[in-house]
């Protein structure tokens, strides 16, 4: 597990949202402010697990013809920038359908993402994306849910993953979470297998991470980001936004490691 007095964070940003440059400025930003991890999603017009924040960021993303092609540019931007920083790849089954998932996984690696999150390819009905995933020398990261069952978690735990992302409670991202023993214990039940375990959805406090501290390899966080950027963007004044917004994102980040 995690050091006690610091736990590492894996961020969450949407490639491309609000544009191009100030991803790029939020990406660098989450380094350095502390993040161990960059969850980066391309986004997707039904982003079916998260919440509000992140599914008006993939919105307006798309909206200013962001494509799958642009995401992969943008990963091979960041994997340049911060070489020492692992990239995970979220997105939704179809974008990996869509060029066969052999393909994407290959584009994938190609631009330097070390593990994929597909949240709707359940791990044990995963259209040959582990296969593939194995090929190319990519963490597969199955999600698990407090809403499984003992067996299939158990199947699950058991399955030998290097990462499992564990949903703190059931539903979509964003809103709070409230962290009790019952979520405590499912974490360790995730953990039992000796995959590292990887807990988010509504993380948004240096308070919440603490007391995942010990249970956890790393704390994710997204929405909580999202919502930043969207705070301090204004379309007028792109060069302010730029500034405000990596510094309202570093600040953000070292909060919830306890920097």
């Amino acid at each position: 597990m995690s050091n006690q007095n610091q736990v590492q964070l894996m961020a969450h940003l949407v490639a491309g949202y609000p544009n191009l440059a100030i991803s790029l400025s939020v990406a660098d930003a989450l380094v350095q402010g502390g993040a161990s991890f960059l969850e980066i999603q391309l986004a997707f017009s039904d982003p079916s697990a998260d919440g509000p924040a992140i599914q008006t960021a993939c919105a307006s993303t798309l909206a200013k013809g962001f494509t799958t092609k642009k995401g992969f540019e943008f990963i091979a931007e960041v994997n340049q920038r911060h070489p020492n920083i692992p990239l995970f790849l979220m997105t939704y089954a179809s974008l990996a359908y869509a060029p066969g998932i052999e393909s994407f996984i290959k584009k994938a690696k190609e631009v330097g993402v070390k593990g994929v999150i597909i949240p709707d390819l359940p791990f044990d009905q995963d259209e040959g994306l582990i296969a593939a995933c194995q090929k190319n020398g990519i963490a597969y990261i199955p999600v698990a849910a407090p809403s499984m069952t003992p067996e299939r978690l158990h199947k699950m735990t058991q399955a030998k993953f290097t990462y499992i992302y564990a949903a703190l409670r059931a539903g979509i991202t964003g809103s709070k979470t409230t962290i009790d023993d019952q979520t405590l214990r499912f974490l360790d039940a995730v953990a039992s297998g000796g995959a590292k375990v990887l807990g988010g959805f509504g993380v948004r406090t240096g308070e919440q991470t603490k007391s995942l501290s010990n249970h956890v390899y790393a704390v994710v966080a997204g929405s909580v980001f999202i919502n930043e950027i969207t705070a301090h963007y204004n379309p007028q004044n792109e060069v302010e936004s730029k500034i405000k917004i990596a510094s309202a994102i570093e600040a953000k980040a070292k909060e919830i490691i306890g920097g």
